[in-house]
């Protein structure tokens, strides 16, 4: 009597005790959460925008209180995305431009260009996304028929990669250009224009990596209300490819302000792991500042730009490139300056991140690097691309613990050119993101947007399948390099949190973490690699808000 006694009192005490409270459950799922163990949950608690409880649903009901329950009807659930490099202002306010993006021809772009000066009829013209090797003529154009269209105003047009650019005579002139202008770490193409001993050099208005800031330089700064617009459409469609925090690659200390003003009112959720750019004012500014970090903004490294870029020629080899003999690119700075920034950059705690694009290119900071960081160690400086890497230099990156920053689609949209620009030999140490991830075990993947498109499902098949959206090639581009999906879904989530030294709050969904995850309809670990890319994002949370449904 007296036993049943105590097991009617103990199951009628745990029948009333209090359960705790919480925000949400989110039950009727497939939870990849992203933690060591690699585990897998049906159920998720969130309060105060931080994860509770992962596990099964009826423990968790069991055991929490909640005021909104969301069954997720057999979907499936990853940390929210995080781009380990990008550009997020740039991206917004290209949105506000000339889209040039896959166009076929120099003619398609003027085209799209008048089109464009059609409705918006004041101030300069500004594009982006044009890429000479998607033509016929696979050759840079010239501005002439650009200058004969706005011969009164000023005209810019960016490649792709925002390595080069195009000028009308208009635009040359406000910024003082003239044929046989040199600059340090750019080119002002010119032509011929009389043959033999009359040669008289004419600006083509192509202009390259340091050279396009000569242009950029004397367009009028944005206005506030044209920031915040293209902020909140940047925002809008990252949130709609599952995205939650970006990298922002090269900003200045003013973007950082107007980017804190913006989210202090509550317009800009979106979490952002600012680089602020290689310039004194900058240095200046975070010296006096310190790390900065709040719940949605951490500024704590510099971006700095060691060579150019491969479409354009800019990237730095060691060897000629293949198809311009006598030609090898070259760095933006003297390595004494790459030097003496690193050098500052040590004695301060803060986190070195360098494009670096060629052999040469990664080569040479790749030594700087290590000189600094003196073998293993946990400060992160990161080489951002490290496209093209030297068979000899792969092990200083585990020697040094350098993070190698990476872009799948890279891979994707140069190969059908890459080899002519590197040859047979060189390109095989191209795009080595498993010899890459070997170094330290872990690697961070991005988009580089706009430089590419925004989505994180391109970067997830780019990866894996290393194969255009047509399925070009069959076999895959240089599969030996391929990532697996674990490997590539830890990309894009927890060892993106670790290149910004945010591990310990997201990237994976566990106790204690930011409720940021992403709801999709299906499960990119296990379909089929031609359907990826047709997988669609349903819902995006950040800290446990829904800031995005699928209409």
């Amino acid at each position: 009597m007296i036993v049943l006694f105590f097991i009617l009192f103990f199951l009628l005490k745990n029948s009333f005790a209090i359960k705790q409270k919480a925000d949400l459950l989110i039950y009727h799922c497939t939870i990849y959460t992203v933690d060591t163990r690699f585990s897998t949950a049906e159920a998720m608690v969130i309060k105060d925008g931080k994860i509770l409880a992962v596990g099964k649903q009826a423990p968790l009901e069991n055991t929490y209180e909640v005021k909104e329950k969301l069954d997720a009807q057999g979907k499936f659930i990853y940390p929210g995305f995080i781009d380990a490099h990008a550009h997020f202002v740039g991206y917004g306010l290209s949105l506000q431009q000339v889209y040039l993006t896959a166009t076929s021809s120099w003619e398609e772009v003027l085209l799209k260009v008048k089109a464009f000066a059609t409705n918006n009829k004041n101030g300069w013209i500004r594009g982006r996304g044009w890429d000479q090797n998607d033509w016929a003529l696979k050759e840079f154009p010239s501005n002439e028929q650009l200058t004969a269209l706005f011969p009164d105003r000023p005209v810019v047009l960016e490649r792709i990669d925002g390595h080069a650019a195009i000028a009308n005579k208009k635009a040359l002139d406000i910024a003082g250009i003239k044929a046989g202008d040199k600059i340090v770490g750019g080119e002002i193409e010119v032509k011929q224009t009389s043959p033999g001993e009359n040669f008289l050099p004419t600006l083509t208005g192509i202009l390259i990596d340091n050279a396009v800031e000569l242009v950029a330089a004397k367009i009028p700064p944005t206005s506030p209300d044209q920031f915040k617009k293209a902020l909140q459409a940047a925002q809008n469609n990252c949130f709609a490819v599952g995205l939650t925090t970006i990298d922002d690659c090269g900003l200045n200390y003013t973007d950082v302000e107007n980017i804190q003003a913006l989210q202090a009112s509550g317009i800009l959720k979106i979490r952002l792991y600012v680089m602020l750019s290689d310039d004194k004012k900058n240095y200046d500014y975070l010296e006096k500042k310190g790390i900065i970090k709040t719940a949605r903004l951490h500024v704590r490294s510099f971006k700095v730009y060691g060579d150019g870029a491969l479409g354009s020629r800019g990237a730095c080899l060691l060897q000629p490139y293949n198809d311009k003999p006598g030609h090898t690119g070259f760095l933006l700075s003297k390595p004494a300056h790459f030097d003496s920034v690193a050098n500052w950059i040590v004695q301060r705690g803060f986190q070195m991140c360098t494009h670096a694009i060629g052999d040469s290119g990664n080569r040479t900071i790749l030594h700087i690097y290590a000189k600094y960081l003196k073998g293993k160690n946990d400060l992160r400086w990161r080489i951002e691309h490290a496209q093209v890497i030297n068979k000899n230099d792969f092990t200083i990156f585990g020697d040094n613990s350098i993070v190698p920053s990476v872009q799948p689609t890279h891979a994707t949209s140069d190969m059908y050119w890459a080899a002519e620009r590197l040859g047979n030999d060189r390109i095989k140490e191209a795009y080595a993101y498993k010899q890459l991830l070997k170094q330290n075990g872990w690697i961070p993947l991005g988009t580089d947007f706009p430089v590419e498109d925004i989505s994180t499902f391109k970067t997830f098949y780019a990866a894996v399948v290393r194969k255009d959206a047509k399925g070009w090639p069959a076999n895959g581009y240089q599969t030996e390099n391929a990532l697996t999906r674990k490997e590539a879904l830890m990309g894009m989530t927890i060892w993106a949190a670790k290149a910004n030294f945010e591990e310990m709050e997201k990237g994976s969904l566990e106790k204690g973490k930011l409720a940021d995850f992403v709801i999709l309809d299906a499960d990119i670990m296990k379909t089929s690699p031609e359907k990826l890319l047709h997988i669609t994002v349903l819902k995006t949370f950040l800290a446990g808000e829904k800031v995005y449904e699928k209409k």
